[in-house]
């Protein structure tokens, strides 16, 4: 039964093999075929067709109808809406800010005079 399963293993490593080679060598021709340079081939100019004059269509001119005229309706009289009785908001008293201490100055540093190396 061992050799069996040997068998089995060797045979599906040497198909594995030759498939991976057979890969190699179509990915490896068709680089061959993209990177080769094929001499330029000059095409003859072909002529610019023409397309025929046609003669523009003359229409007729439009129809003048007379506008018509709306019967004005009547508005319509609306009664005033009642103005709505809002309740009284109480005013709250404005929350005091804390004031921040003042900060102390910074004391200016001399600048440093150009040392000159002798």
């Amino acid at each position: 039964m061992a050799s069996s399963n040997l068998s089995t293993m060797n045979l599906s490593f040497l198909v594995l093999t030759l498939l991976l080679a057979t890969s190699h060598t179509m990915v490896s021709g068709a680089r061959n075929l993209v990177e080769s340079t094929l001499p330029k081939l000059e095409l003859p100019q072909l002529p610019k067709p023409e397309l025929p004059q046609f003669p523009k269509p003359e229409l007729p001119p439009l129809p003048q109808f007379p506008k018509p005229t709306l019967s004005e309706f009547p508005k319509p009289e609306l009664s005033p809406l009642p103005k709505p009785e809002f309740p009284k908001v109480p005013e709250l008293p404005k929350p005091e800010v804390p004031k921040f201490p003042e900060l102390p100055k910074i004391p200016e540093i001399p600048k440093a005079s150009p040392t000159t190396i002798p």
